[in-house]
């Protein structure tokens, strides 16, 4: 589909959303859109829940563009925002969701290992906020980081280290970008099983949490409702997690 085919009278603002296809990133988008927002859904190889994620956004009656990306390359993260210039909206809302997570342990882990979550984690959304920034104005940037980033994760090394940097590159681009682009985190805790955690794992997870439960969506996604609505909290990592740091 090309960009041409928006009908881009709807909706007032656009939000960029990486890595929307599914999971978090999907909920997010979706969130969005139900504000009101267009939608330019970035994803990278689940092109069949892509084009699902947008059928659902557009029966919202909302604006939304499916972009394929792969992230890890600068050249592409120009070509993303090449289409995202195409949308008739200004861009309000750019929220980065898009993150690998790869296991292996710190004598074992092998450096395409390492690459891949540098690249995807941290250094894509350095180069998103980067574009987005030059586009903002009165803006808010959101990176998805993970209470993983607080706690040594000897399975995790390179996601978890991604995930300290992204936090720390919040505050820094909330301090470069202000006063006419807020940055701010938001770290999930347990939501949603993923494919290097077993059944039997996640349930011994959640059972040590105080609230002893997983997130909801609907938990993660007020939280960027609260972001989106309280302009004056920039620089800052909201942590929803049931209490997980306190373990």
């Amino acid at each position: 589909m090309q960009p041409s085919n928006l009908q881009t009278s709807k909706n007032s603002f656009l939000a960029l959303v990486t890595g929307s296809a599914h999971r978090l990133g999907k909920a997010f988008a979706l969130s969005l859109a139900k504000m009101g927002y267009a939608i330019a859904l970035h994803y990278r190889g689940s092109a069949d829940e892509a084009e699902k994620t947008v059928d659902e956004i557009r029966a919202l009656g909302v604006d939304c563009l499916p972009i394929r990306a792969d992230l890890t390359q600068p050249e592409k993260i120009d070509f993303l925002f090449s289409l995202v210039d195409e949308f008739k909206q200004p861009l309000k809302v750019v929220l980065n969701s898009a993150a690998v997570m790869p296991v292996g342990k710190a004598d074992e882990l092998e450096l395409k290992d390492w690459d891949s979550a540098m690249d995807l984690n941290l250094r894509a959304p350095f180069l998103i906020s980067q574009h987005a920034a030059k586009r903002m104005r009165n803006g808010l940037i959101v990176n998805i980081t993970d209470i993983g980033a607080n706690k040594a994760w000897s399975r995790y090394p390179s996601y978890t280290v991604s995930k300290a940097g992204l936090e720390s590159l919040t505050k820094i681009l909330a301090r470069a970008f202000a006063p006419k682009v807020r940055v701010n985190a938001i770290a999930p805790g347990l939501v949603l099983p993923s494919d290097v955690v077993n059944e039997e794992t996640w349930s011994k997870l959640v059972d040590k949490l105080p609230l002893k439960r997983a997130a909801t969506l609907d938990e993660l996604t007020m939280t960027l409702e609260f972001l989106i609505k309280n302009e004056y909290i920039t620089g800052q990592t909201i942590a929803v997690d049931g209490g997980y740091s306190l373990i």
